[in-house]
């Protein structure tokens, strides 16, 4: 009995020792949509891969791959998916095509804040939904970056009305691009690599990237001299860390919330770093001869208009994209009072 004993503890202790080595052995190789030397977008990515190799005492490698290093970057849903490589640096609405709903959970036209935004991601119910969807394809994703107001677009000639867009092809992203399509303007989707090129060749004649620091990065000033605000289409955009959902429930939990951890942590250095340098950069920009808009009150009307038909026709195809929006709306109906009351104007 007490040489059973003794087995059946050695055999025991190798069991737990084993399943310590598996948990420990935690490889995430990570391509991203973005290159990592790119003000805040890349950038953020490398810190999150940094926090997590720093705090994981070893349990956790994560390797950051260059867009096109391993897979192209407007791929890496269908990658991660099917288990090609471990995770993606990437933005929910880079994947519109699957499920137009992901868009919510990217980048809201005419939407949240980014402490709105954060608030019903993680407490209102957005990221259980948005996981909702990935789930169904063996994804799981974290909210793990986070960039403020976005300007609305570069130009070569000044827009003073609807007219002036029609016929105008001009890279854009996410829902955004749907308003655009209905204001007459030829959109595509392109990575941010082959935005510039596209832009020099002639092969677009506007876009819209991101926040002042990052397009003055990619140099569209050089090209169009026409910039203009307020980015109606992305008041405030969300970063993932998209998992290929069998790693992520292979992981103990110590494991994910060591992830975790690091994506919250990338999320509050992303926000405070953006905000800290767009006055600089478009300081910058004006000097090199950029001028500087504002979209009129009409203007901003008709986007609005165009934005509340590209609502309800998705309500009506796509039960996913009534259940976020719901939600999304219910959350900031609520947010609404706590806001007028609490901010100033």
């Amino acid at each position: 009995m007490q040489r059973h004993f003794a087995g059946a503890a050695l055999a025991a202790a190798l069991a737990c020792a084993t399943a310590t080595a598996q948990a420990e052995d935690v490889r995430l190789n990570m391509p991203s949509t973005f290159p990592g030397s790119l003000v805040q977008l890349g950038q953020a990515g490398v810190r999150f891969k940094d926090t997590v190799n720093a705090i994981s005492g070893g349990q956790i490698e994560v390797r950051f791959y260059e867009p096109s290093a391993l897979v192209p970057a407007l791929e890496i849903f269908d990658a991660v998916s099917n288990g090609s490589v471990d995770a993606g640096w990437s933005v929910p609405g880079y994947w519109a095509s699957k499920n137009s709903a992901l868009s919510l959970f990217a980048a809201v036209p005419f939407g949240p804040a980014t402490g709105e935004y954060l608030g019903w991601m993680w407490f209102g119910g957005g990221e259980d939904l948005m996981n909702e969807i990935y789930h169904r394809d063996g994804l799981h994703s974290l909210v793990c970056g986070v960039i403020a107001p976005e300007a609305s677009g570069w130009f070569r000639q000044e827009i003073n009305s609807v007219d002036d867009l029609r016929g105008l092809k001009m890279r854009f992203f996410g829902l955004g691009a749907r308003v655009m399509q209905k204001l007459g303007v030829d959109t595509q989707l392109l990575a941010g690599g082959d935005i510039y090129p596209a832009l020099e060749r002639g092969t677009i004649d506007a876009t819209e990237f991101s926040m002042p620091a990052i397009d003055q990065a990619l140099g569209f000033y050089n090209i169009a001299k026409h910039y203009y605000f307020p980015g109606w289409h992305q008041q405030s955009t969300i970063q993932e860390l998209l998992l290929n959902k069998a790693k992520w429930d292979a992981m103990s939990g110590e494991q994910q919330a060591m992830i975790q951890t690091a994506c919250r942590a990338t999320v509050a250095y992303q926000f405070a770093e953006g905000e800290s340098i767009q006055g600089k950069a478009l300081a910058e920009m004006q000097e090199a001869g950029v001028t500087i808009h504002k979209w009129s009150p009409e203007m901003l009307d008709a986007f609005r208009g165009a934005w509340d038909e590209v609502v309800a026709e998705e309500i009506a195809v796509n039960p996913d994209f009534k259940t976020a929006w719901e939600s999304l709306q219910g959350f900031r109906g609520e947010y609404a009072v706590w806001s007028d009351l609490g901010y100033l104007k």
